[in-house]
């Protein structure tokens, strides 16, 4: 965690938009929102009274309050858009996701804005503590070469930012092969809460291998509402040349002639007697803390952990304190598999990426 305060302003008044707003609410000596714009004066009435955040009437008086960066988190049918006015002023933007709705959107925003370097995107995947434990674990060489990473948790760009950090599997070309599958399945809760229905009902589910190339895959396990739905579980492999990571289990050579299952611990206080609080303290492996919550007194979900350690990156790279927290370039590649995807169950037929123009661009998340 970076030591000085992030301060940041809002465009959209979304849901997303929450997100940012319970981590300035929750953690308000670290996190603030110096402003918030949306076109909806309902809207704006309504998030100030809910969160407490000043509002405002214009992006010339958001900009005003000289925030870090913008987040923009407005339908996605104008976020490119509000991106490049933003980019045009001179500001900082993380920008939710996708960046753009599609391919030929992305190229026409990145020749605009790539340049600038002053974009990120707003995904948290792989800022999740236990996926951050994870990437620790296989950096660390103890599997080998991570060379396939199975994902079964959330939907398209979002799984194939997991798949493509774990790998190390950069931005170029990569072939897509998907099918669709509809089966009955029970869907008690959504993000309204839960819905009482008990009967089930036909839900898609979506399988799809991505061939990276250098021996690199990532297989997507997909099923309509899995987000919210309690009785599809998350799943995460990562294989390696030398062992593989399931889910909170590893298993490695530790010799020739000796094969070791480990465990990946989760500690958890507020449970049973422990008066810490309900917060998660740390994650380890073989005895060893490979992820420890800087935000620990804040009594957060994992998903707000990981959008406090986004944040808190994105504005220590605005001061040149830290590397990027996920480039505008990383966040098109996601998006650009998660088309080729959608692409290939639609018509049943392999899809093949190209290089794309932003392919080239630097990012942390390539060796």
């Amino acid at each position: 965690m970076s030591e000085q305060v992030s301060r940041f302003a809002i465009i959209g008044g979304g849901r997303r938009s929450e997100f940012f707003l319970r981590l300035a609410r929750d953690l308000p000596q670290k996190f603030v929102v110096t402003g918030l714009y949306s076109r909806s004066a309902e809207k704006r009435s309504e998030v100030a009274s809910r969160f407490g955040v000043p509002v405002r009437d214009s992006i010339d008086a958001l900009l005003a309050d000289r925030p870090d960066f913008v987040l923009v988190a407005v339908p996605r049918t104008v976020v490119a858009t509000v991106t490049i006015d933003l980019v045009e002023r001179g500001a900082r933007v993380l920008v939710e996701t996708p960046p753009a709705v599609s391919v030929d959107e992305m190229r026409d925003l990145w020749s605009r804005v790539g340049a600038t370097d002053l974009v990120q995107v707003a995904d948290q995947s792989m800022y999740m503590p236990s996926h951050l434990a994870r990437e620790q674990i296989a950096r660390s060489g103890v599997i080998g070469t991570p060379t396939s990473v199975h994902v079964s948790s959330n939907h398209l760009y979002h799984a194939v930012s997991i798949m493509r950090v774990l790998l190390r599997a950069g931005k170029g070309g990569a072939t897509v092969v998907a099918r669709n599958f509809t089966a009955p399945l029970v869907d008690p809760l959504n993000f309204r809460g839960y819905t009482g229905d008990t009967e089930p009902g036909d839900k898609v589910t979506t399988l799809a291998t991505i061939d990276f190339g250098n021996g690199r895959s990532g297989l997507y396990d997909f099923t309509e509402n899995q987000w919210f739905n309690p009785l599809r579980q998350r799943r995460l492999v990562v294989r390696g040349s030398r062992g593989e990571i399931v889910d909170d289990r590893v298993v490695f050579m530790e010799d020739p002639q000796t094969v070791i299952e480990s465990r990946i611990v989760r500690r958890q206080t507020g449970i049973d007697h422990n008066l810490e609080g309900f917060n998660l303290d740390n994650i380890s492996f073989n005895g060893k803390s490979v992820f420890r919550n800087p935000f620990a007194t804040a009594s957060q979900s994992d998903e707000d952990i990981a959008v406090a350690l986004l944040v808190d990156r994105m504005s220590a790279w605005t001061h040149g304190d830290a590397p990027a927290p996920y480039p505008l370039a990383d966040g098109m590649q996601d998006h650009l598999l998660g088309l080729a995807i959608e692409q290939s169950a639609e018509s049943g037929q392999p899809v093949t990426t190209m290089e794309e123009p932003w392919a080239r661009a630097a990012s942390p998340f390539e060796d």
